[in-house]
């Protein structure tokens, strides 16, 4: 092992430097406090009185000097180098680090010009913090320079990795928390430098903050040695330099030398990459583990218990500064500490030479438009989705694969945009097994390790992002947007849950970003679930899961959006709308099997516009009667279902008015006044009447659409079929009847729903179910489903009028 203390520990900083840094990281460290505890005195320009406090602490101390600390001399770096830098937060609750840095660099009030940049202002910036009506504690989406929700921990290195992709000038400086470092999201992250490309990509720096403790125990990273923890980054691919200690002038030295340092070996890879044109091996990046103590500069015990370098600094480590005397003490010894008149005018600025460290314009942290993407967004350049259509010269007639159409539109909207640089696919090891193999015929996948003669579609400057772990992808995805980009998340169907948790973050941070005027427009989130719950015939139960749905419909709806393409002319209008929203997050379900085609790329178009419309050509509504039943329908195997029952329901009781309904954007359920994209009232009821039966099919599970639909006048007439959690390793048509999905489940809930008709139809019902019965002697005995089945086409022609 190589020596882990030779790192470069020279006296970068004289002596006057060395004073200006630890003066402005105190003015930091002070503001941080501030924003925990006042209510008004900012600047104890008097004493403390109880009434100068906030009636509800919260907020974190614990990580936020180390965030400051770091701050500070990345400012230096930027500055002296005129480097372009942007500053990612993984300590869960950093905001009052984050708050005070881009208040002091003078970011915050050009966006919040009501907290003005004096004493007037910083009341307004105390008072604000954790409370009701101002910012939350943690790095938000109000937090300028922030492209990084700071509430859930696990995110913050996989983020930083996707902001740096196709950012050859950027350095993505990303702090990782000692707990957040112990999550399974974070840890797989490490990886990432494994897809980073030294001559188009950007850098990431990760600092490993340890410093010892979570809320209430101590951290496993910060409790491994010196040596173990270099063993551990140098095999991650890493390499590591330490800093440790307490004492701020040799901390400073410390950190100065060591950035300086990093930052010339970071030159030094790209520059040799990019002046060879080739990568001959995966560059070594460099990355710091500093060790400061929690709570740092902070007060050292509180009712004689430790708490500087202790788990109670986490939070708020003096708790009754309003109502106990000795803590309002302590409290401002603390605050004064810092020396406020050292850092502040009389007018409460921060005093000129103290200014003049921080960098200037968007090279300041807080106003790096890379952290306002929207600022960079450019539009992506989209071919006709006319030239992929699918010839449909009769419903049903003519077998596709809908997603592989979608990969050959796919491949070229890569290849129209290669000089932008500005979009990838990603998912985990899938886009050849969900058919959108056609994007390598212009790309490959992204791979820096060792590339073997015989691999296929590996390359270093491939666009397709592929490691099996949703949680990257996902993280990729989301810094690649946030920072201007575009892109694409494919995934199984059943396995997108495991990013639920990043999903919900990010929608919130969509619903805030939206509300704020300064946060520009960035590019929608688009999932592609396929290999889905209704077709996993060699995968089994443990891949059958539709519930994705169900939890992005629980969020803001302006928001998010849901679609079920019913085949591939409405997957290719789907696709192309999705990559030019913005501020939005898609999610499209579509089916890589051979399934029937039902519309041309014209009726596509108009059925995706309305969202949800009557298939004329498939129903049997005639001479301005009211239907006796409507069939509806939401997915592609249950458009497929449905129509092949109202096939039956046509022979069978030939004078039956029917009318197919077929739902592409399931949020047109919802009324208007809940969802931009929703029907109003009387809009619903020209589809599903009032007074009804509607028979409805549904992808997934049937109380969503339940919930969709409960304050519409025919909602008691709405019955739902969709995944009932019944599913095995079997026949397509056998996971349908399992479900009771199947065209003859549909069919004869139709006649029982019909008034009077039970009695009318009793063979038309003995007959369904004696189907049901020769099917499941039919594929258990042969394995595979009925000719009848597997050979089913839509046996009409289409109407004239239609």
């Amino acid at each position: 092992m190589e020596d882990i203390s030779s790192t470069p520990r020279t006296n970068t900083l004289d002596r006057d430097q060395l004073s200006l840094i630890d003066r402005y990281w105190r003015a930091a460290n002070y503001l941080s406090v501030g924003q925990i505890y006042l209510l008004d005195n900012p600047l104890l320009r008097e004493p403390l009185k109880p009434e100068n406090i906030k009636p509800r602490l919260l907020g974190h101390w614990g990580t936020t000097p180390g965030l400051n600390f770091i701050y500070a001399h990345l400012n230096r770096v930027i500055k002296a180098r005129d480097a372009d830098v942007i500053y990612i937060c993984g300590p869960g609750h950093g905001g009052p680090g984050m708050v005070a840095n881009t208040y002091l660099e003078g970011s915050y009030s050009e966006l919040y010009p009501d907290i003005s940049f004096d004493g007037e202002g910083m009341r307004k910036l105390f008072r604000q913090f954790s409370f009701p009506g101002g910012i939350p504690s943690h790095a938000a989406p109000e937090t300028p320079g922030s492209i990084h929700e700071g509430g859930e921990l696990g995110y913050a290195l996989v983020h930083a990795y996707g902001a740096a992709f196709d950012n050859p000038d950027l350095v993505v400086a990303c702090v990782v928390g000692d707990g957040e470092a112990e999550t399974g999201p974070l840890a797989a992250s490490w990886h990432s430098n494994k897809f980073l490309n030294p001559i188009r990509d950007g850098a990431v720096l990760p600092i490993l903050h340890l410093n010892g403790y979570k809320i209430a125990n101590p951290t496993i990273l910060a409790r491994m040695t010196d040596e173990e923890l270099w063993h551990l980054f140098s095999g991650y691919g890493y390499e590591p330099f330490f800093i440790e200690g307490s004492d701020p002038e040799d901390m400073h030295q410390k950190m100065a030398g060591i950035l300086d340092f990093i930052f010339d070996r970071i030159g030094a890879i790209q520059n040799e990459a990019r002046t060879q044109g080739k990568i001959t091996e995966r560059p070594r990046w460099p990355m710091i583990v500093l060790r400061s103590p929690k709570g740092w500069t902070g007060p050292k015990t509180v009712d004689g218990k430790k708490v500087e370098g202790f788990w109670r600094a986490h939070q708020v480590p003096i708790a009754n500064a309003r109502g106990d005397a000795g803590h309002l003490k302590l409290l401002e010894e603390w605050m004064r500490s810092y020396d406020p008149r050292d850092l502040f005018d009389q007018a409460g600025r921060l005093k000129p030479e103290l200014a003049a460290l921080a960098p200037v314009g968007d090279r300041r942290m807080g106003s790096n438009p890379h952290a306002n993407g929207g600022r960079l967004k450019q539009e992506l350049i989209l071919p006709d989705i006319h030239d992929y259509a699918v010839e449909v010269t009769s419903p049903g007639k003519t077998l596709g694969e809908s997603t592989r159409v979608l990969g050959t539109f796919l491949r070229d909207v890569l290849k129209l945009n290669e000089e932008a640089a500005n979009f990838r696919i990603f998912g985990p090891d899938e886009t050849e097994s969900n058919r959108l193999g056609s994007v390598f015929e212009t790309t490959n996948r992204v791979w820096m390790s060792e590339i073997k003669p015989y691999d296929e579609h590996l390359a270093h400057e491939g666009r397709v992002m592929e490691v099996l772990s949703e949680h990257l992808c996902q993280g990729w995805l989301e810094g690649y947007l946030l920072t201007g980009r575009h892109g694409l998340f494919s995934c199984y169907e059943a396995f997108i849950h495991i990013v639920d948790s990043m999903f919900n973050q990010h929608a919130k941070w969509m619903k805030v970003s939206r509300e704020l005027p300064w946060r520009k427009p960035v590019a929608s989130l688009n999932y592609l679930l396929t290999s889905h719950v209704w077709r996993q015939d060699h995968n089994g139960f443990s891949h059958q899961d539709p519930g994705f749905i169900d939890v992005v419909a629980n969020k803001t709806a302006d928001v998010v959006r849901v679609y079920l393409p019913p085949d591939a002319n409405s997957l290719l209008c789907v696709g192309a709308h999705c990559l030019q929203t913005y501020d939005r997050i898609n999610v499209i379900v579509a089916g890589k099997q051979p399934e029937p085609q039902w519309l041309t790329m014209s009726e596509a178009a108009v059925h995706f516009k309305a969202g949800a419309s009557i298939w004329e050509w498939a129903g049997t509504e005639e001479g301005g009667f009211d239907p006796d039943v409507i069939m509806a329908c939401a997915g592609d195997v249950p458009t497929m279902e449905t129509l092949a029952a109202v096939d039956l329901l046509r022979q069978h009781l030939p004078n039956l008015r029917i009318r197919v309904v077929n739902v592409i954007d399931l949020m047109t359920l919802q009324s208007d006044t809940t969802h931009p994209h929703g029907f109003s009232d009387a809009g619903f009821d020209d589809l599903f009447t009032t007074d009804c039966p509607v028979i409805f099919a549904y992808h997934g599970y049937p109380y969503l659409i339940h919930r969709l639909t409960y304050r519409r006048s025919n909602h008691h007439n709405i019955h739902v079929r969709g995944f009932i959690d019944q599913g095995t390793t079997t026949t397509p048509f056998d996971m349908v009847v399992l479900n009771e999905l199947d065209r003859y489940h549909l069919a004869i809930e139709a006649i029982e729903r019909i008034p009077g008709l039970k009695k009318m139809a009793e063979t038309a019902i003995k007959d369904f179910r004696a189907k049901l019965d020769e099917h499941r002697r039919y594929v258990r005995q042969y394995g595979e489903d009925m000719p009848e089945i597997r050979d089913w086409q839509w046996p009409y022609e289409k109407k004239a009028s239609a």
